[in-house]
């Protein structure tokens, strides 16, 4: 290999591949703490745009590393991009928690996550082949213009959410006035000590306090000391958020990992599988496909055949490759001028020293390698977009359900139970994977509609953004840790992922099922009107009327709410 910095085409390619999930999992570890502070301090809108800033420049680094080919460059994007995108679904999470009261939420989170659901199967179609067809570094420019566009989409919610708080002020005023109106017209019906004009009056300066620009306590029924958001109030959550924190690490654990390897570990299961050993080349050290087959003056051909004499490998196999290799460029030819190196020796060839983007590999020595390859990774990518296909699909109707008949505890242990099969039949089994995936897909959509909805039912309703921000940070804990772990299982199983990798994945399950069935009981055992709150068919609603400090579109929705409850108080004095 060369020297110097290492680049996508080196034999560390799974530990590297690995690192980048898990180095943008290392700073959400600590960062939602903080960044779920921020977004109860300053707004959700603000934030949502703040945090998209970081993630946009994260993915042009990244660009910048594919086409440079440098590892460490497309390592420093991923850093950058992880220290804003979980912040970014805190501010979304938390958008979503003041736009919807109690009764909506699950149903506005399922489509939030239909909608991200949509573009991960975009991602696993469009992605491969863009970068067969084109190179990987088109790839990343795709990734960098759809953040841009994410980008654009967050400074247009805040400015939704402005126009909203400023058409809900004025809603407000003009229901005072009216008010105000109609207690002038029965003062010459009530006696003359009886002075309604005044408390009119009184009402409208009020109105006008109320929606100017420091409104926080008039209807903060709290101390003014509760406003002030602390890392440390993470200490009075409880451990039903703490159960819920590590359901969410490993159940999750169970379907982004898995879905970083899915191309891999399917290529590997069903669709690009290593022939037996008695499948041999009838020339061992020679190409087996390409431009280079015809400097062999005696036979142009390669063939691959078992011990029986008959062509192999099979259907969904990978084509056989050479045991070693010693091939050096010739600088006069203008075909070999453009391999990427000039000397290619193998004493033993792996197939992860093959780089199908180097013509060399791709249109000299093993072609027919190569094309299997494209074509196999490519299959691959539909069917490990079925997961994510089913969960576009069914989790707005499981959200709306849930908004129905509740059960979120309930059903997050159903969900880590059906992951238990999923990957038990993948590890087991060898047959096709569309029902295991299927079956995925499934868990994932019922999972993931009741978890997010349940976050504000364990916490005070002022804290809700700190909640979802620690909620994450223990998901990406999860997320640092399990890519190294299933890198180091994969490089100790011989550079195989079945069946130890899948067998991991089932351990997660199983401790999340555990957690579900916990989750279950610390919430029965609850006393008070919080007894059974996740089970429950309407639980408490998340928003209380109040208008944050940051100006949340929450206060600007239900201001006139308030002002009423204010006027009928008021008006009985």
């Amino acid at each position: 290999m060369e020297s110097g910095a290492p680049t996508p085409s080196t034999k560390n390619f799974e530990f590297y591949f690995n690192m980048l999930f898990s180095i943008y999992s290392i700073p959400n570890t600590v960062l939602p703490f903080f960044g779920g502070a921020c977004v109860d301090r300053v707004g959700s809108s603000r934030s949502l745009v703040s945090f998209g800033l970081l993630t946009l420049a994260g993915q042009l680094l990244v660009a910048v590393g594919g086409v440079a080919r440098s590892w460490p460059i497309m390592l420093a994007g991923r850093f950058v991009y992880g220290l804003g995108g979980e912040n970014v679904c805190v501010a979304c999470s938390t958008v979503l928690n003041e736009w919807f009261d109690g009764g909506e939420v699950a149903l506005a989170f399922a489509v939030i996550i239909s909608t991200g659901r949509l573009g991960s199967v975009l991602n696993n179609v469009v992605s491969p082949a863009a970068a067969n067809t084109i190179s990987t570094s088109a790839a990343f420019a795709v990734g960098a213009m759809i953040n841009f566009i994410a980008l654009s989409a967050s400074i247009a919610i805040g400015y939704v959410e402005k126009r909203e708080r400023k058409r809900s002020s004025r809603r407000a005023i003009s229901d005072m006035l009216n008010v105000s109106l109609l207690a002038e017209a029965d003062m010459e019906e009530e006696p003359e000590g009886n002075n309604v004009s005044g408390a009119g009056n009184s009402l409208i300066s009020e109105g006008i306090k109320i929606v100017g620009e420091d409104t926080t306590h008039y209807f903060d029924d709290d101390d003014d000391d509760d406003d002030q958001i602390h890392l440390s109030s993470m200490c009075s959550f409880g451990p039903l958020f703490w159960l819920l924190s590590l359901s969410c690490m490993v159940v999750y654990g169970c379907v982004l990992p898995f879905n970083n390897i899915a191309s891999g570990l399917l290529l590997e299961r069903n669709y690009f599988k290593q022939e037996s050993r008695d499948c041999t080349l009838k020339y061992p050290d020679r190409c087996t496909a390409g431009t280079f087959m015809q400097t062999y003056s005696d036979d142009n051909t390669n063939p691959a055949t078992n011990s029986d004499g008959s062509l192999c490998p099979g259907r969904n196999c990978a084509p056989i490759l050479s045991t070693s290799l010693n091939i050096t460029r010739n600088e006069t030819s203008t075909e070999e001028a453009a391999w990427d190196r000039e000397i290619y020796i193998y004493s033993i060839l792996k197939p992860a020293d093959v780089d199908c983007g180097d013509p060399f590999w791709s249109e000299a020595c093993v072609a027919d390698y190569c094309a299997e390859q494209s074509k196999a990774t490519i299959t691959a990518g539909r069917i490990m977009s079925i997961p994510y296909s089913i969960s576009a699909i069914l989790s707005p109707v499981i959200g709306f359900g849930v908004d129905k008949i509740g059960g979120r505890a309930v059903i997050s242990t159903l969900a880590s139970i059906m992951l238990i099969a999923v990957h038990t039949a993948l590890a087991l089994r060898t047959d096709s994977p569309v029902l295991p995936l299927v079956g995925q897909g499934c868990a994932y959509s019922l999972y993931a509609a009741v978890i997010w909805p349940s976050v504000p039912l364990t916490v005070r309703p002022n804290l809700v953004g700190t909640a979802f921000g620690a909620i994450m940070a223990v998901q990406n804990l999860g997320l640092v840790v399990f890519p190294v772990v299933i890198a180091a299982i994969h490089d100790r199983n011989g550079g195989r992922y079945l069946p130890s990798v899948e067998f991991f994945f089932v351990a997660c399950a199983v401790i999340g099922s555990f957690a579900g069935l916990f989750l279950n009981l610390v919430d029965c055992c609850r006393s008070g009107e919080e007894k059974g709150m996740l089970n429950r068919r309407k639980p408490r609603a998340a928003n209380t009327g109040m208008i944050t400090s940051g100006g949340s579109v929450d206060g600007a929705l239900h201001v006139d709410l308030d002002i009423s409850s204010l006027v009928s108080h008021s008006t009985t004095l």
